[in-house]
């Protein structure tokens, strides 16, 4: 009996042993990834501003955008052809594919493409080049350390949590996503506490460094009620919609652009050369970020009624066509204008369902639901965490199974009425299987009709 009870008492402290010691590893680990994912991200929004403010006094600025578009190709291309895209998607696919080793060249090219693009007025985010910057400074940090396949994985996922956490100051929010972003339906514990630390040192390192970031808290939110609620699932729904327009215009864009008998420096010129002259005909306050238009529409103030349909389009073209960067901060500018022009339309606070707007299409367009809704609260305050938790869920839920990261891998299905292939990828489904699974739709549907049909009969 004696020696059972040594045996047990051995079993566990060796255990609490084993797992002081990885929590040690991990946080050294982490905090080191936030120290550079928050230091190159502060690198990256200082050079990112001087070159935006300075291309704002440039005369005839519109000249610029095809030559801009056509360095950040040249760039890419030449340099560092893993940097091609809005960044994330190829951190999904380098964890997938590749245990997460990204060459370290990819830092500095994103960089400067992504700064070449959004300068002279690209419709692209600045959060896929910092998710990107991130990873790649933590593979090359394991690389360093010569750390195993796995580790190498988890301390990637770190950079992706690092870079989204300091690009837009939320820790939370960018920890989870950068977990719940790799396989749709399914949250990776094993990295939770890393992705923490790193996103919480990486918000401080780049606080300290002098980053600046917009929150708002709102106030003028309606008390809940059964009205209220099926509103707020009402705007879910059309968020989700949205967010499935923007995901096929970038697909469809993407899919044309690499069809035209022309060389892809050619594309990059055309893409500039039309986003240029669509900022001609309408405003441009759908080049670059468009932070100003964001702001106001979470504010209160007046945007357009188009202005998430031609932010669409402008983002579809930049990223279509070979500009480089992220789609995050677009897909903030489409959900918030979206949700003033809801709001409008319901008689609600335009602000409030701006804001509500902006958290719900980056749940459907990414698939992000929980770290969307932890984002809401983070920038909004937790007042509006009901109602934004609601729409995020519903929105994720319509946008169906797809996502503007095609690399993202399906976990589950929505709904058990549709099957997809479990384990594949999201850009998988597009194709044959993509008409495949709308037959199944049509069939669930038609049952679904003869049901409702026989029973009105009954009644």
């Amino acid at each position: 009996m004696k020696a059972a009870a040594w045996v047990r008492l051995v079993r566990l402290v060796t255990e609490e042993a084993t797992l002081f010691a990885s929590l040690l590893k991990w946080t050294a680990l982490a905090a080191a990834v936030g120290v550079l994912a928050g230091s190159a991200t502060a690198l990256f929004l200082a050079i990112l501003t001087r070159a935006a403010d300075y291309m704002e006094q440039v005369p005839a600025r519109l000249v610029w955008v095809p030559f801009g578009f056509l360095a950040a190709y040249l760039l890419v291309r030449f340099l560092a052809p893993e940097a091609q895209g809005h960044g994330t998607d190829k951190v999904i696919e380098a964890v997938h594919r590749r245990w997460g080793r990204i060459p370290l060249l990819v830092a500095p090219v994103k960089l400067l493409a992504t700064v070449c693009t959004i300068a002279v007025g690209g419709s692209v985010g600045k959060e896929g080049p910092a998710a990107q910057i991130g990873a790649a400074l933590a593979s090359g940090l394991a690389s360093f350390l010569r750390l195993s396949r796995r580790d190498r994985r988890k301390l990637v996922i770190c950079g992706i949590g690092a870079g989204f956490a300091t690009v837009f100051g939320t820790p939370i929010a960018g920890a989870v996503f950068g977990l719940e972003v790799l396989v749709l339906g399914t949250l990776m514990y094993d990295v939770l506490y890393p992705s923490f630390v790193a996103g919480i040192v990486g918000y401080q390192t780049a606080s300290r460094l002098g980053v600046r970031y917009f929150q708002q808290a709102l106030y003028d939110i309606p008390h809940p009620t059964e009205g209220i609620f099926f509103k707020t699932v009402a705007a879910g729904i059309v968020f989700g919609l949205v967010s499935l327009l923007l995901i096929e215009s970038l697909r469809v864009v993407h899919w044309l652009a690499r069809r035209l008998p022309v060389p892809g420096w050619v594309v990059a010129f055309g893409g500039g050369s039309l986003v240029a002259g669509l900022a001609w005909l309408t405003s441009d306050r759908y080049l670059g970020l468009g932070i100003p238009t964001l702001e106001a529409s979470i504010r209160g103030a007046w945007v357009p009624t188009n202005a998430a349909l031609l932010k669409i389009v402008f983002t579809a073209i930049s990223l279509g066509t070979g500009g480089s960067g992220g789609i995050v901060t677009p897909i903030f500018f489409i959900g918030a204008t979206s949700g003033s022009t809801l709001g409008r339309l319901l008689g609600f606070d335009t602000g409030t369902f701006a804001a509500i707007g902006m958290v719900s299409v980056l749940a459907g367009a990414t698939n992000t639901p929980l770290a969307a809704s932890i984002m809401a609260i983070e920038l909004f305050g937790p007042a509006v965490a009901p109602f934004a938790a609601i729409s995020c869920i519903v929105s994720f839920l319509m946008a169906g199974h797809r996502s503007v990261y095609p690399s993202q891998i399906l976990g589950i299905a929505k709904t058990r009425s549709i099957r997809v292939p479990s384990g594949g990828e999201v850009g998988d489904l597009v194709g044959l299987k993509t008409r495949r699974l709308r037959l199944r739709r049509l069939v669930v549907i038609g049952k679904a009709l003869r049901r409702v049909g026989a029973r009105l009969r009954i009644w």
